[in-house]
């Protein structure tokens, strides 16, 4: 297999001289071995190419400003394992790390830690520095501009980054550490705001003024990618309405509070015991406000008294109503989760109004409790409210439940409104291969179950500003319709700092003036954009065509619905196809109880300490043992078998190397030195590996290459290294050895190899004792020519002589004398053809064995060896 690895050994192709250490070690490899990587630049992706030959990967760039946890280890290890194998199989591997410090994590963390917080209107001050202590008091912190708070974001961010960027290092990731970006920084906001203005001008952006999900903590709106559901604790109330000839109808609810804002009363179509109210009026209790009663097929007829309430609004159910049946708008919620201070208007009797003034600007919890105190007293509520657990709707880092309020928000085109989009998102889906396949239901399922377009504006103060101003009229009015943009020449820009173009900053906010837009994009606008960030798109053409679309998308199962699908809605709608060929979806990693590991659960485990007991070799075992998808325990005992595994590929191939073998005895097209059907057996059963393996890794199957190169790799180490020690020492003569050696030195070279993708260091480690260059820019092996050589070969003759030389040795065992205690005679008991494989093996076996006179019989059942009898010797001493 040697003519396959062009590129590995010196120029002139001189042999290596073997240099095998006394006391081979994994200690110190991976700071000694990572250092020599970077300095000989091993992973570098090399641009003078084409696409063809490029396998591109876009990386998931971690938040850098988080905590590390193994999950890190885990899922990143998975898609390392997949770049070097490609990379061996002669690809132009493309791939990059970024940082993802666009969001709150990296805010909350850059004011806490500097003692400062983001005003956009606040100037930009070149000189500003933060205080030497962060002040305790959050009051005290300094008050500064977007741009200052970004520079501080990538100073610390500086900081944060290495120590990730050490422990991937440590972990042995062949990342390309030229080629990385932070999605804050001025490439990535550039980017971001020109892929907006492109959606924006081929009019799949849009602003619209509409019920959005809002988060009164953070006081801002949040997608539906955003949202999980909860298990909390309520009530249902049931709740008379009044109809004209003053007879009651029943609502139950659990939002009582939003009794001023309720717009109708609906329920099923078909429902009989309401059809006659259909079209009429009833008031509602205390706010004595006249709403009709609609039909909808949303109404369920079995939930509650089978009538409901249609507020605005309570949920987004109470939204499609809104919209469907065409209704008014009563919001009395506002963005701070309080009740409005002022009587609405469609409030009018004095009662009402009364009532009203009990809850105005009153938090929604307060406000319930003072409604439902007086329902009692007007006797509109009957009997106690019934408690029940539901699910309510919360932003994914909020604490309190989500509202919906009435916005003017910036949305992107998903398929939530559009029947067609919505099928071409899903046949984009069907142009990625996911795996496991299986995943791809989750993607569809998403796309399938969307209510809306997605929004995009945030309301915070950090982030990728929306790049839009509005001109104002002679009043000061903002026209929406007519927005100012910035050339793409320009970004990033900064609405809020900088003056709209064709304008002065002494006309921001002026009559005849501008005003510019306060909001960010949400994270994700950001981070759907990973490939076109890093590959260039709008900046470097070249560079973006060789990559593009990516080979390859590695994520977790849990952000489907948000990172891969909107990069599927931007490169479609960007690019005109799928960003990815492949996506490589990545399991949890659950503690003993088999539960998810996770910071706010306490259970997560810092990587740095098993890194330090085990050995990164020994980490990336577990981590490559399991599949994409599965969700994986946390298992220390899984890392020790890891670095069993590494140790004894140190010891293995030290042994083989001391025994003679070397880079010249590797087998080249010309196999005919291999002439012991042993030695062919073996060599059958590599070649078998080795095809296997490729099949397993081309379907994203590294676990199963694995664990088919691990097995292949004991049956080498346990049984045929055991058997050929004599014959490899020449004490079969020439031929024999040197039919022994090229099988050892060709095993070997496959294995580490094989090994390669999983045990980095091990592998390179071994590699340069007795070869030039890297293992990992070797080819994987090609056993082609091996495979016709040896393919009459029985590759059952090994196991069959080891299976016969465990029995002599259990019989010297149970005779308790030492294992080079010489077998006088003995008889192995097989079937015919395991007979015939003995043959083939008798003189390896004999000497393994050390047996004089070895008698084979055929028989039926298990091969057995009986009528061992021993030379003569003293028994070993019992242990004291």
């Amino acid at each position: 297999m040697a003519e396959n690895f062009p590129g590995t050994d010196t120029p002139d192709n001189a042999p290596k001289t073997v240099s095998v250490p006394d006391k081979p070690a994994l200690e110190g490899l991976e700071a000694t071995l990572s250092r020599r990587w970077r300095e000989e630049g091993t992973y570098a992706f090399n641009e003078d190419t084409v696409r063809e030959d490029v396998y591109s990967i876009d990386t998931p760039p971690p938040t850098a400003s988080g905590s590390l946890h193994v999950g890190h280890m885990f899922s990143y290890t998975q898609t390392d394992v997949m770049a070097r194998y490609q990379r061996m199989t002669g690809k132009n591997v493309f791939y990059p790390m970024g940082w993802d410090d666009n969001g709150l994590p990296t805010e909350r963390r850059v004011q806490n830690y500097y003692g400062v917080r983001c005003d956009p209107t606040k100037p930009y001050d070149p000189d500003y520095r933060p205080p030497a202590t962060a002040p305790k008091n959050q009051r005290d912190f300094d008050v500064i501009s977007r741009r200052n708070f970004i520079e501080l974001c990538e100073e610390l961010a500086v900081e944060d980054e290495k120590v990730f960027e050490d422990l991937f290092s440590t972990l042995g990731l062949s990342v390309d550490w030229t080629r990385t970006y932070r999605t804050i920084d001025d490439n990535s906001r550039a980017v971001s705001q020109r892929a907006f203005l492109e959606n924006l001008k081929a009019g799949d952006a849009y602003m619209s003024e509409a019920p959005t999900l809002w988060d009164v903590t953070f006081r801002t709106a949040v997608a539906q990618a955003e949202v999980e559901d909860r298990e909390q604790a309520g009530a249902y109330h049931r709740i008379s309405f009044h109809a004209p000839d003053g007879e009651k109808i029943f609502i139950e609810t659990t939002r009582p509070e939003l009794l001023p804002a309720c717009v109708a009363l609906v329920a099923h179509p078909d429902d009989e015991r309401y059809q006659r109210l259909f079209g009429t009026t009833v008031k509602s209790p205390l706010f004595d406000v006249e709403v009709e009663v609609r039909a909808h097929p949303l109404a369920k007829p079995d939930k509650g008294s089978g009538i409901a309430m249609i507020c605005t609004f309570g949920d987004q159910t109470d939204v499609t109503w809104w919209r469907e049946l065409n209704l008014p708008t009563r919001a009395v919620v506002g963005r701070d989760g309080r009740l409005l201070a002022d009587t609405p208007e469609w409030i009018t009797t004095e009662k009402a109004k009364e009532n009203y003034a009990a809850v105005a600007a009153k938090t929604v919890f307060s406000a319930k409790e003072a409604v439902v105190g007086m329902l009692r007293e007007s006797g509109d509520l009957e009997g106690e409210p019934k408690k029940i657990t539901h699910p309510v709707n919360f932003f994914e880092k909020g604490d309190k439940p989500l509202e919906v309020v009435t916005s003017r928000q910036w949305y992107i085109r998903n398929g939530g409104r559009d029947e067609d989009r919505r099928g071409r998102l899903i046949a984009r889906g069907k142009e990625i291969d996911f795996h496991p396949a299986f995943m791809r239901s989750r993607y569809e399922n998403w796309i399938e179950g969307l209510n809306g377009d997605w929004l995009v504006s945030r309301q915070r103060f950090f982030g990728v500003p929306v790049p839009v101003w509005y001109p104002l009229d002679a009043s000061g009015n903002p026209d929406y319709d007519n927005p100012v943009l910035p050339a793409s020449e320009s970004l990033p820009v900064d609405p809020a700092a900088e003056p709209a173009p064709g304008y002065e900053e002494s006309q921001r906010n002026q009559p005849g003036g501008f005003v510019g837009d306060a909001d960010v994009l949400d994270t994700w606008a950001t981070s759907s954009l990973t490939p076109q960030i890093v590959g260039g798109w709008s900046r470097d053409e070249d560079l973006f065509a060789k990559v593009f679309p990516f080979d390859l998308r590695p994520q977790g199962h849990d952000i489907i619905r948000t990172w891969l699908f909107s990069s599927v809605v931007r490169a479609d709608a960007l690019n005109h196809a799928a960003p990815w060929k492949h996506a490589a979806i990545s399991g949890w990693i659950l503690d003993p109880d088999r539960k998810k590991m996770s910071k706010s659960k306490g259970n997560v485990v810092v990587p740095t300490d098993v890194l330090n007991d085990y050995g990164s070799d020994a980490v990336r075992y577990w981590a490559a043992s399991a599949k994409l998808g599965a969700d994986t325990a946390y298992e220390i005992a899984q890392m020790k078998i890891g670095r069993r595994l590494a140790i004894k590929l140190l010891n293995a191939s030290k042994f083989v190397l001391n025994l003679g073998a070397t880079e010249a005895n590797v087998v080249t097209a010309d196999t005919s030195v291999i002439t012991n059907d042993l030695d062919s057996a073996l060599l059958k059963q590599l070649a078998e590996v080795v095809k296997t393996s490729t099949k397993a890794f081309e379907s994203y199957d590294y676990a199963k290459a694995l664990q088919l190169t691990e097995s292949f790799f004991w049956s080498f180490t346990d049984d045929y290294v055991e058997l050929i020690k004599d014959r490899a020492y020449g004490a079969s003569g020439p031929e024999e050895q040197a039919s022994v050696l090229a099988t050892l030195a060709t095993t070997l070279d496959a294995l580490l190899r094989l090994f390669a993708p999983f045990l980095p260091f091990a592998t390179e480690e071994v590699w340069g004792w007795w070869r030039h260059g890297s293992v990992h820019r070797a080819p994987w092996p090609n056993v082609d020519a091996l495979s016709a050589a040896v393919a009459e070969a029985d590759a059952g003759i090994l196991a069959t002589v080891a299976t016969a030389l465990g029995g002599i040795r259990k019989a010297k065992s149970e005779a308790k004398v030492k294992q080079r205690t010489e077998v006088l005679t003995a008889t192995v008991t097989a079937s015919a053809a395991q007979v015939a494989q003995l043959q083939a093996g008798l003189a390896d076996l004999k000497a393994a064995g050390n047996v004089r006179e070895l008698s084979l019989a055929a028989g039926d059942g298990e091969l057995t060896v009986s009528g061992v009898e021993l030379a003569p010797v003293e028994p070993v001493p019992a242990a004291e």
